[in-house]
């Protein structure tokens, strides 16, 4: 038995058997990336269990790879110990994974095999890097469209030089029954992008792409989704100073609340975007073309103390060149725009205000266009700010303005 927090642990009875040394190493690699020592004690519990499971099995080292962790989520455990139940969780075996790649590392067990990739159509790459290198689409983007043309592709048929109008009208419908129309919308968009590919490289004969039925649906027919400008600032003012999540948390509500940027734009930020010589911020946008955009006071007091007092307080050192990275460990940086708009969720929450119009990032950006319209900025000034490429797009936000719709607006007939 050993004794943990002052309580006596069966996991003592567990005998790891010829990988009990590296236990403690992987506990130690982990303290070196600021794990919490509760953490540690889960992961280290995870690795014993499975070292003792394949010490009773009697598992040849040099034959273990990913199968074993699948084996041992689904092995009937009668292991001893002093665990809560038969089954093991997949969190449970994840943990236990983690550990199998550190003895990969340390070449205990053979290197592990890289993650299957995708079976993807050769054309559909083409299609794919073409969007990459001459669209200057981002990477989630060029993925996307490869998957909608990818689920097209067997209705369609691999030989594009037999493609009829015929057929991409009877695909498109087909889909129309089974998915949601702003679903078929991005999907018909992808279509007409995959069809102009393939005519320009040769394959098929021009013009097809305007076969693509198009989805019917109102554009711009809703209101944009924004927050009064006082719900905006009580929602930036609930961050607390002291702590480095908060910091992190007031600079990116700032930076969503003054510039407009949306959560994509935040998670690629990089510490060389900011000039603060000259105080602007360079951002790059659906096309991944950089536009330097003012900084204001504000934000860039936010962003610098986020440096200073947030960033630089992590240990060890975040090596990362992308300015906004995890709070807890390991301190990577954000992949997603969710994990953005989850801060701008939890700051409607601490703010108290109840029924939003939304809780994601776009919230504060339809916001932040709002607020410069009522302050008698030009269409042009907000799309220039939001970097759209349509001054349509911009005049959506104008539909809220009720005192210049008041100017224009006519009587009803028959009133006075």
């Amino acid at each position: 038995m050993v004794m943990v927090n002052g309580k006596f642990s069966g996991l003592g009875l567990m005998d790891a058997g010829f990988l009990a040394p590296l236990i403690g190493e992987f506990g130690c690699s982990l303290g070196a990336l600021a794990y919490s020592d509760f953490t540690i004690r889960g992961y280290t519990d995870s690795a014993r269990h499975f070292a003792a499971w394949v010490y009773d099995a009697d598992v040849q080292l040099d034959s273990l790879g990913k199968e074993a962790i699948a084996d041992f989520a689904r092995h009937p455990c009668r292991c001893a110990g002093n665990r809560q139940g038969n089954r093991i969780s997949a969190k449970y075996a994840r943990r236990a994974g983690r550990f199998l790649m550190f003895l990969a590392e340390r070449g205990v067990v053979p290197a592990l095999p890289p993650a299957p990739t995708e079976n993807v159509h050769p054309q559909i790459l083409d299609y794919q890097r073409w969007l990459s290198v001459h669209r200057g689409l981002s990477d989630r983007t060029v993925s996307r469209q490869g998957r909608m043309v990818m689920r097209l592709l067997p209705a369609l048929g691999e030989d594009p030089g037999v493609y009829c109008a015929a057929t991409i009208c009877s695909v498109i419908r087909a889909e129309a029954q089974r998915c949601s129309p702003s679903h078929v919308s991005t999907m018909t968009s992808a279509l007409r992008g995959y069809l102009r590919f393939l005519a320009a490289s040769g394959f098929c004969r021009p013009g097809l792409d305007q076969a693509v039925p198009p989805v019917l649906q109102w554009r711009l027919s809703t209101l944009p989704r924004y927050l009064p400008t006082a719900d905006v600032e009580r929602l930036i003012a609930t961050c607390n100073l002291s702590n480095a999540l908060d910091l992190r948390d007031r600079a990116v509500l700032l930076l969503l609340a003054r510039l407009g940027l949306r959560a994509g734009d935040v998670c690629g930020l990089r510490l060389g975007d900011f000039d603060w010589s000259i105080g602007t911020v360079r951002v790059c946008g659906k096309s991944r073309r950089g536009v330097r955009l003012p900084l204001p006071q504000d934000v860039g007091d936010a962003v610098l103390a986020y440096i200073q007092n947030g960033r630089s307080s992590l240990r060890p050192m975040v090596a990362e060149d992308r300015l906004f990275v995890r709070s807890k460990a390991p301190f990577r940086p954000f992949t997603t725009s969710s994990s953005i708009s989850y801060i701008v969720e939890r700051a409607l929450r601490r703010a108290g205000i109840e029924d939003p119009p939304s809780k994601g990032a776009t919230l504060l950006r339809h916001s932040a266009a709002t607020t410069m319209l009522r302050a008698g900025a030009t269409l042009e000034a907000v799309g220039a700010v939001l970097r759209h490429r349509s001054l349509d797009m911009t005049a959506h936000y104008a539909k809220v303005d009720v005192k210049m719709l008041e100017m224009i607006a006519q009587s009803w007939p028959g009133e006075a």
